[in-house]
């Protein structure tokens, strides 16, 4: 594919991620010999954009969604194409059809199940035949929690049943994307099966879910109460866990919220529920689109410079616990903003491994991304080595 005019094409650039993941690959680039551009409809907002960069510009690439021909023609000048346009159960399968169709690598940072399981059962074969990788959930969902549980499981005995649970921390505000995105992913739950395997991956061990319930947490290591989070990690966890070496004989895992106090761990039990019961219904799913705030809003520099994530994984097998951290700062924009841009440039620079098709980060990219984001300032951390587990 060298021949190619571009080794990444980002998609979805003036929106309010896209600007801050244009801006990581900006600096990222700036000085080397990767040739990328930024592609939307909108010239002139594309333009003002670019004018803000710092380092290098990239080229600019005006293409509208509806123009299957125009993205196909796009899409046949890239290595890869990373985007950012959401709510992907309503906007994205067009890129992933046309990337499918001109053997171009792909990425996003959906975290909606329904879609993800829509690029697998719609594309994951074709992609398969032709050496594609279509790359879903590349930010926040589920870059942590994928290579978290992979970094954790590597750790334990390998022919020993393995069980990790992830316990996620967070203080962040959301943008309006963001918002509609949780609303599309919960009513699209439905569509379900995003854990399945896909087409050409192996089956190399059996994978289960850890029971969804709320529980107290390991004392020592996380404090107050296990809620599980109702989010696609879990399935991307298990796939992983399921198609690649380092998980031993079997593996299981749970997803939970970390809750100090137990009235607040019940309340957002409760919400949680509410907010799912009105999202399946369409006419309540319509007024909670009018009420959430506008997608292409979000937190400011300062706000988001305070927010941090940390999630903290037990691990135990063959009598053995051990426990690893992985941590960053603000977790929807700019971590997410790095996942996708070094997810983009790992396809693009990393060489490729044995998979292909519709495949998770850990699948496609592994070692070498976990590389990269530690590089860029993501942690991986072992707090407790493998020991007896009381």
């Amino acid at each position: 594919m060298s021949d190619r005019d571009y080794d990444v094409v980002l998609f979805g650039a003036t929106g309010f991620t896209g600007r801050l993941v244009a801006a990581h690959l900006a600096r990222r680039v700036t000085g080397t010999t990767t040739r990328w551009a930024v592609a939307g409809r909108d010239r002139s907002r594309l333009q003002r954009l670019v004018a803000e960069l710092p380092g290098d510009p990239p080229a600019i690439e005006v293409v509208d969604l509806a123009d299957d021909a125009g993205l196909r023609a796009l899409t046949a000048r890239t290595t890869v194409v990373a985007t950012t346009i959401g709510p992907y159960a309503r906007l994205g399968e067009p890129i992933v059809a046309a990337c499918v169709d001109t053997g171009t690598d792909y990425a996003d940072i959906t975290g909606e199940p329904g879609f993800v399981a829509l690029v697998r059962d719609r594309y994951g074969e074709a992609a398969h035949r032709a050496g594609v990788r279509l790359v879903t959930c590349c930010g926040f969902d589920s870059v942590p929690h994928d290579l978290g549980a992979q970094f954790t499981a590597a750790l334990l005995p390998q022919d020993a049943e393995l069980e990790v649970r992830g316990y996620v921390e967070a203080n962040a505000r959301f943008s309006g994307g963001t918002a509609h995105s949780a609303l599309e992913a919960v009513a699209s739950r439905r569509l379900g099966g995003a854990g399945r395997p896909g087409p050409g991956a192996p089956e190399l061990r059996p994978v289960r879910a850890l029971p969804p319930r709320v529980h107290r947490a390991v004392d020592g290591v996380v404090t107050g109460y296990g809620v599980p989070l109702p989010t696609v990690d879990p399935a991307i966890v298990l796939r992983s866990a399921r198609a690649l070496p380092g998980y031993g004989a079997s593996f299981a895992y749970g997803h939970y919220a970390a809750i100090r106090h137990l009235p607040v761990a019940a309340a957002g039990v409760v919400g949680a529920g509410l907010f799912a019961t009105a999202a399946a219904l369409p006419p309540t799913r319509v007024l909670l689109r009018r009420v959430l705030p506008a997608a292409g809003d979000g937190p400011s520099e300062a706000v988001r410079a305070r927010s941090r994530f940390a999630v903290t994984f037990v691990g135990r097998g063959d009598g053995q616990q051990v426990v690893t951290r992985v941590s960053g700062g603000d977790p929807g924009y700019d971590e997410t903003a790095r996942m996708l841009g070094e997810a983009a440039l790992s396809l693009a620079q990393d060489g490729r491994g044995e998979l292909a098709g519709a495949l998770t980060p850990a699948m496609a990219l592994g070692h070498h991304y976990r590389t990269r984001l530690t590089h860029q300032g993501l942690r991986f951390e072992v707090l407790e080595p493998a020991v007896s587990a009381a």
